[in-house]
């Protein structure tokens, strides 16, 4: 165990120690008397004085010792009772510390830094032992938490680890926290505080590394910076953890459309470690067996299987879920079971005996059964089988058919619980909305065979070399099966995979789709399912089935079975069933030419159900708008063909340039770009290994032309050398005609070029690439999808970039930072707060520019960050005028593009578009009756009465005053069309506005001095203006009496003096109730600031935004959490209030 480090002299322990092994900074001692094969006499003391001790004094045999060179007090850190548990905790002193200590300068500083990880490495140990079994460390943990990154309640912490962030070469020893949204980590070392935090949806890139100095780091890159940590005790979980919550978050918060995780997890406040560790070995187990989504894994326990074909028991884990009892060896590939619940006859317990401890018998209804041994919690485990057992034959009941067939095919099968063939009677499909002709045109009658049954019935050619080779994979597979049993239960092992990789016989090749991929299941679960849903999609016709009929025709065109109605009716029948089954995917392009495949060689409801599989299950996140899925497995492979074909892809630089032509060897299993009768085999292997095939092929065909591929000088003519070489893949024990592939780069052949036998090539792949196991390409995938949900991040940012630079004045890096801002803001409220009807979550579906969208809470947080517009607490209403401004279809939220061109405006409009903006903030719709800060006129004057006005003599006054109303009248109906004009009260509003934003300015005085004399200028044009309204007063001639009536600023009615008192507010300060007429326009307020030239200079001064960025980027996070804290105080008084009634 790790020790508090203790200074000791180690020549006083000389005697009593013995060393083992030494290094430049540790000793590994061991005690005299402890392990000595003689009998010398200082060994036997102190053995014997140890044995005296109580067990409290007594001193473990061996420890290790931290020596700094030079000095002479050394300190242990580590202690162990047997030499084994001390070479562990050497080694790990070895591959995690040792290299880092030769950066520090400092002598003291490397005892401190020793001293430190070996009490944070006892305190990790010790958690790590009893898991969450010791809460009170946790909470401490928590409370820390808590205090140093000062989240909402709402940020949950999962687990806590200690480790070092290196900031260069230097480490920072600290703790790390993994929280539901953010990594955070906090170290105080050598008196210097660091705070990190890195919010999941940031993070670029997970990945396990290696550096100089260290052995095992894990890498964070997000869009800015590179963080490696080190020093775990258990790299391996804690980097599981962060796949784990990374993929969960981005999921959670970036892909709307592929979200589907376990309820439980769909919450995040109910996230556990726990939870993520069953999600991880949960998604494992659905990905090894090809089980659907929702099946929930409840067991996992290590065991032996008997199988009879190698008279042994074979060791490997049990896994028991919903519906399922699944078994894998611990040998890759040795055998897999697969037992869905529903073929399971009973689960008895047999006697335990030293040969057979703990078996139970699973006995299913073909009349096999299955031993398995070594059980621990047998009773627990197979209660609960009994009781999901019970259940599923409760909720599916099973009808069997165990009459014997003696055709071969149905014999084979005769013990999967198969639906009878459903009559779909006179079953009508509009093909089109604009089909022509009568309109109760009837499809043709589906066939009861599959397509290609169909086609040899009606009169193909024999082929009798061919079929004779059929009939010998028949003769090897029926064999096969008496082995090793003939229903989805059989026992696979790696001679089913060879088999495959020879090609399955035509005639069993769909019924073993079905088992392999386990669709029959759901086939039978699901009587008459498909025939309701043909019913039900019959006729409708909508934007999926105009997609449908669009690519009928180009389904495998050069197949006869496609050349006529009943074949396209087949094809549009299932492609619409399973659109109205699955509306979240609907219908996508290669769908067409992978069910067109499927019903070549299955019925049409087997089709329905083995598509359904592959859609949902096989090739997950596949088939919809952004065919997440498929970019995530073409990331996969580019990196695989770094780490198996590193010459070729340092050759083109750019694997992801390989996608134009790999993309589609993923979404249509090359069937779109290998004639028919090769791509068939690679679909049988497809259905037995799943997307692995996929991967090794791709590899296998790059293999055999990386020298050609190295040569080509562009990506078009590696284009061309990929179609080539798979244009000439043929098959020949195909008993069909050869049907050539569609794909649209054909090659135009120089001269003859070497066909390649599919079988070869498959066989090929397996040698050389089939080492990629199950579980390494799910923690790929879950590493790349992070990635390709990024890439599509910084593709949106992009297009929205692009379409905001041209109309705005930001430096491209400065609106890069706003658009960030704003990014997180949105994100923050998903993190912490209730979702809200009016702030849905992101949704990729929606064009660029309006992906991210804020509502009013979070377009006042992020304004006052930014605005250079800071008006104290006046800020905030100005925010509120203003998102009520921008808000134009009232649908309360707004989006990018409006945020920041208003922002735009305030930092380098002109100033007459800044005064056109406050004109608007303070009218009607942004100005309300409801507006907080409009409830109550202005509680003193606008103006100090200690400041009189000065502008010389009145008679030059009203001569300026009566030029400036000529003036403004030309322009009159101009300044009508624009915008209304502003009343007394909304008036007040705007110049309160506009004290308010001087407040702080360096020159403060002059300005609220120069709005003063415009202020009271504006109050007497609109006094003018007013009075010009009444009857009669509307003539120029009468324009003398109106300027003689206009009081001169000594006789100002608005603004007076102390000694003579102020006026009374209900009467003077809204005068338009009293006439209703006061107004004033927006050419009025700004031919009036115009003349005040401190005025012209605070808004045409230039303004940095960079500060207030960075400044927004430091203190976002705070603000947010302490305006929600505030927010819960009342609640919290509340709450506390009611348990004391």
């Amino acid at each position: 165990m790790w020790l508090k480090p203790e200074e000791v002299l180690l020549k006083n322990a000389l005697k009593l120690w013995v060393t083992q092994k030494s290094s430049c900074y540790f000793i590994l001692q061991r005690r005299r008397g402890h392990g000595e094969g003689g009998g010398r006499l200082t060994g036997r003391l102190v053995g014997a004085l140890d044995a005296v001790l109580d067990s409290s004094a007594r001193v473990a045999p061996f420890r290790i010792l931290l020596q700094v060179p030079g000095y002479q007090v050394y300190s242990p850190i580590a202690c162990g009772a047997t030499l084994e548990e001390i070479n562990q905790h050497w080694d790990w002193l070895e591959q995690n510390l040792l290299h880092t200590l030769s950066v520090f300068d400092n002598k003291e500083d490397i005892a401190s830094f020793v001293k430190g990880k070996a009490l944070i490495a006892e305190e990790t140990s010790s958690r790590l032992a009893k898991q969450e079994e010791e809460p009170e460390k946790f909470r401490e943990a928590l409370v820390k938490f808590e205090a140093r990154f000062n989240f909402p309640e709402a940020e949950k912490l999962i687990t806590y680890y200690s480790c070092c962030c290196w900031k260069g070469r230097v480490p920072r020893q600290g703790w790390l926290y993994l929280s539901i949204n953010h990594l955070s980590f906090y170290s105080f070392f050598l008196g210097k505080e660091l705070k990190l935090v890195v919010p999941w949806v940031d993070i670029q890139k997970l990945e396990k590394t290696s550096n100089v100095f260290l052995t095992a780091t894990i890498r964070i890159t997000t869009h800015r910076k590179e963080r490696d940590f080190s020093m775990f005790l258990n790299l391996e979980e804690v980097f599981m953890l962060m796949e784990q919550l990374a993929d969960v978050t981005l999921r959670r918060l970036l892909d709307n459309e592929g979200f589907d995780l376990d309820p439980d997890l769909q919450e995040p406040s109910r996230i556990t470690k726990r939870d993520l560790e069953a999600r991880a070995q949960n998604e494992f187990f659905r990905a090894f067996f090809r089980l659907p989504r929702q099946e929930k894994l409840h067991a996992v326990v290590d065991c032996s299987l008997w199988t009879p074909f190698s008279r042994c028991h074979t060791f490997g884990r049990l896994f028991a879920s919903d519906s399922y009892i699944c078994f894998a060896s611990k040998e890759d590939g040795s055998c897999n079971v697969i037992l869905p619940l529903r073929e399971v006859v009973s689960i008895e317990k047999m006697e335990d005996t030293s040969l057979l401890p703990n078996p139970i018998i699973v006995s299913i209804r073909s009349k096999m059964a299955f031993q398995f041994i070594g059980l621990k919690n047998r009773d627990d485990l197979v209660q609960s089988l009994l009781i999901r057992l019970k259940q599923v034959h409760t909720d599916h009941p099973v009808h069997y058919d165990t009459s014997q067939d003696d055709d071969m095919t149905s014999h084979v099968f005769h013990s999967t619980s198969m639906c009878s063939d459903h009559k779909f009677g006179d079953l009508e499909m509009v093909s089109s909305q604009n089909r022509e002709g009568s309109e109760e045109e009837k499809s043709p009658r589906p066939p009861s065979k599959a397509l290609r049954a169909v086609l040899q019935r009606s009169g193909s050619q024999s082929l009798d070399l061919r079929m004779s080779r059929e009939q010998i994979k028949l003769s090897l597979w029926n064999d096969h099966f008496v082995e090793y049993g003939r229903t989805v239960c059989m026992f696979r092992t790696e001679k089913v995979r060879k088999l495959v990789a020879m090609g399955i016989p035509e005639s069993l090749r769909g019924r073993l789709w079905l088992l392999f991929s386990d669709a029959i299941t759901d086939l039978a679960s699901h009587p008459g399912y498909y025939a309701n849903l043909v019913e039900e999609s019959m006729g409708k016709c909508c934007l999926v089935t105009e997609e449908i009929e669009r690519d009928l025709h180009r389904s495998l065109p050069e197949h006869p079975a496609f050349q006529n109605e009943t074949g396209i009716a087949a094809l549009r029948r299932v492609l619409t069933a399973y659109a109205h089954h699955n509306p979240n995917i609907g219908y996508c392009q290669s769908m067409n030419i992978l069910t067109s495949v499927l019903l070549l060689y299955a019925k049409e409801e087997e089709a329905f159900w083995l598509l359904v599989a592959v859609c949902e299950r096989m090739l997950p996140d596949y088939f919809n708008r952004r065919i997440i899925g498929a970019q995530v497995d073409q990331s996969v492979f580019e990196e695989l063909i770094k780490e198996h074909l590193p010459e070729l892809a340092e050759h083109l630089k750019d694997p992801s340039a390989l996608a134009s032509i790999s993309l589609s060897w993923f979404l249509t299993l090359f069937l779109s770009i290998m004639p028919l009768e090769s791509a068939v085999n690679i679909v049988d292997c497809f259905f037995y290994d799943g997307i692995k095939t996929i991967f090794q092929l791709g590899l296998a065909v790059l293999d055999a032309n990386a020298e050609d591929l190295r040569s080509s000088k562009d990506d078009g003519q590696a284009l061309m050398v990929i179609s080539r070489f798979l244009d000439h893949i043929k098959n020949e024990d195909s008993p069909g005609p050869p049907v050539g592939s569609h794909h649209a780069c054909s090659s135009n052949d120089q001269g003859p070029y070497p066909v390649i036998d599919i079988a070869d090539l498959i066989w090929d792949s397996y040698e050389k690439f089939g080492a990629q196991s199950v579980e390494q390409i799910e923690h790929m995938r879950c590493r790349h999808r992070v990635r390709v949900l990024q890439g599509h991040e910084d593709t949106t940012k992009q297009n929205v970039l692009r379409i905001v630079t041209p109309e705005v004045s930001f430096l491209l890096e400065d609106l890069e930072e706003i658009y960030d801002l704003f990014k997180r803001e949105h994100m923050m409220s998903c993190y912490w707060e209730q979702p809200r009807p009016l702030a849905p979550r992101h949704d990729p579906s929606r064009p660029y520019a309006e992906q991210y969208r804020i509502d009013a809470q979070q377009f006042t947080h992020l304004f006052q960050l930014v605005s250079p517009w800071t008006c104290g607490v006046h800020t905030k209403i100005l925010a509120e005028r203003m998102f009520r401004l921008l808000d134009d279809n009232m649908d309360h939220l707004i989006e990018f593009k409006a945020f920041v061109i208003c922002l735009d405006i305030m930092y380098h409009g002109e100033m007459n578009e800044k005064i056109k903006l406050l004109y608007r903030l303070h009218i009607p719709p942004a100005f309300t009756e409801n507006d907080l800060d409009s409830q109550s006129p202005l509680k003193n004057p606008l103006l100090s009465t200690s400041r009189p006005l000065v502008f010389g003599d009145s008679a030059d006054y009203q001569k300026q005053l009566k030029q400036m109303i000529k003036d403004l009248a030309k322009e009159k109906n101009k300044t009508e069309a624009e915008l209304p004009q502003m009343s007394q009260r909304e008036f007040i509003q705007f110049c309160k506005t506009l004290f308010s934003m001087f407040h702080e300015d360096p020159e403060e005085n002059n300005l609220y001095r120069a709005i003063a004399t415009v202020t009271t200028l504006l109050l007497q044009i609109g006094e003018v203006g007013q009075q010009s309204s009444s009857p009669g007063s509307c003539s120029q001639e009468g324009e003398g009496e109106l300027l003689a009536s206009v009081p001169s600023p000594e006789q100002d009615s608005v603004f007076v003096d102390s000694d003579e008192g102020i006026v009374s507010q209900d009467s003077q300060a809204f005068p338009e109730e009293a006439e209703g007429d006061w107004t004033i326009s927006l050419e009025h307020i700004l031919a009036s600031l115009l003349t005040e030239q401190s005025l012209v200079n605070f808004f045409e001064k230039p303004l940095d935004i960079k500060s207030r960025l960075e400044n927004a980027k430091i203190n976002q996070y705070s603000l947010k959490t302490f305006e929600m804290s505030s927010q819960s105080q009342p609640e919290l008084r509340q709450k506390s209030s009611l348990l004391r009634r």
